[in-house]
């Protein structure tokens, strides 16, 4: 827990501070969500032999038939999201933490205020991420032609139609709602079981270990939805054609029924390796900056 949270910070620190946490996760842990989609959108073997067997194979065949910057591709699209991304996530946290104990009369934050904290800003989250994501996700397909995001910006508005941009809203709404919620509110309950931090390797620890299951609990709750949101916003909208994944409830009862329960999972243990981590990154190195403002104000 953090030495100095109790002195209160403007919005705008809040905003940094979650942008550079979000830009210092994903420039250490992106080659992770390469892999994780690569699995989350294959259906079954392919012919052409694409089929990965695991993360390690799949970082191996990406490095050995596609080259070491195939990692890497598609990463401008989200570092440019990162930003806002992750400023909205703890910005709107902290926010709807405040307006959320003035409703309910609570003096204190408790674990329920923090996880309807965390589903709240998911869902603000989810409408800054979901174009980002969309492009993302059609440049990291092992059949993507595109050249960059502005190919891929240009292609599906004129293809498909500017409000196709937000293709998968609905299920990034719960996918980030739900991992929101298990992570602010793991996050709660194991700062107040750790042990006291009284110095600031202290704080880091503890900052470290919280994130880090927090990250990994919210991936186990929420890959369900990015699976189902993968498999969507990798579908072209084709004017009269009907598409087989479209809503997030349905779509999962698809995957289960034609592919079963595993299938909902795919891409599970690169998410976890990147999120579990990522997620302590993530609190690390937002409450040092933050730390660092209030050392400012001093």
């Amino acid at each position: 827990m953090s030495v100095n949270e109790n002195k209160p910070l403007p919005l705008i620190y809040q905003f940094i501070a979650g942008a550079v946490a979000g830009v210092s996760e994903i420039l250490v842990m992106y080659p992770l969500d390469v892999v994780k989609t690569r699995m989350q959108l294959q259906v079954a073997d392919s012919a052409a032999g694409r089929h990965y067997t695991g993360v390690i194979n799949c970082l191996k065949r990406i490095v050995v038939e596609e080259g070491t910057s195939r990692l890497y591709k598609g990463i401008s699209s989200p570092v440019l999201m990162e930003a806002p991304k992750r400023a909205t996530k703890f910005a709107c946290n902290d926010e709807f933490q405040r307006i959320y104990q003035r409703l309910f009369g609570a003096k204190e934050l408790t674990q329920p205020i923090t996880m309807l904290s965390g589903a709240s800003a998911g869902c603000i989250e989810s409408f800054v991420v979901v174009p980002f994501e969309l492009v993302k996700i059609r440049i990291q397909d092992v059949s993507s032609s595109f050249k960059g995001p502005i190919d891929v910006v240009k292609h599906i508005v004129a293809k498909e139609g500017p409000l196709a941009m937000y293709n998968g809203l609905e299920s990034t709404i719960w996918r980030h709602a739900i991992w929101n919620s298990g992570y602010f509110g793991i996050i709660f309950q194991l700062r107040a079981l750790l042990p006291k931090a009284d110095t600031k390797f202290q704080q880091t620890r503890n900052d470290l270990i919280a994130g880090t299951i927090g990250g990994s609990a919210s991936s186990l709750l929420s890959t369900p939805f990015d699976v189902v949101k993968s498999r969507i916003q990798n579908t072209a909208i084709v004017p009269g054609v009907a598409r087989k994944y479209n809503w997030s409830w349905p779509a999962v009862l698809t995957i289960y029924r034609e592919e079963g329960f595993k299938a909902l999972y795919k891409g599970f243990v690169p998410k976890v390796l990147r999120l579990g981590p990522g997620g302590g990154i993530l609190l690390v190195v937002f409450t040092g900056v933050l730390d660092f403002f209030r050392t400012l104000q001093k």
